[in-house]
């Protein structure tokens, strides 16, 4: 079974690779989807995948890697579509 989640994600997440890293992560995890920086300092990511290579994901967007520092994220699942055929840096 297949799951899609919208995030956004708050702390010190700009200027520190997050964007690479969460795209690096997810193709890592089979995933399809985008990542992108917000202009008010956040990062919003749109991911898809099987159930547990999501819910993986979701995990990892919690924390990210060093020096990245996420204060909050916010995450709805969505109906997934199937419609990515890989996961891009907007």
């Amino acid at each position: 079974m297949n799951k899609r989640y919208h995030v956004h994600i708050t702390g010190r997440v700009q200027g520190v690779y997050f964007r690479a890293n969460t795209e690096r992560k997810a193709r890592s995890l089979g995933l399809t989807g985008w990542v992108r920086n917000l202009p008010d300092g956040r990062v919003e990511a749109l991911f898809e995948g099987e159930s547990r290579q999501a819910e993986a994901m979701l995990a990892w967007c919690r924390t990210g890697d060093p020096p990245a520092r996420v204060d909050r994220i916010e995450a709805a699942e969505e109906k997934a579509s199937g419609g990515f055929g890989s996961f891009d840096i907007r």
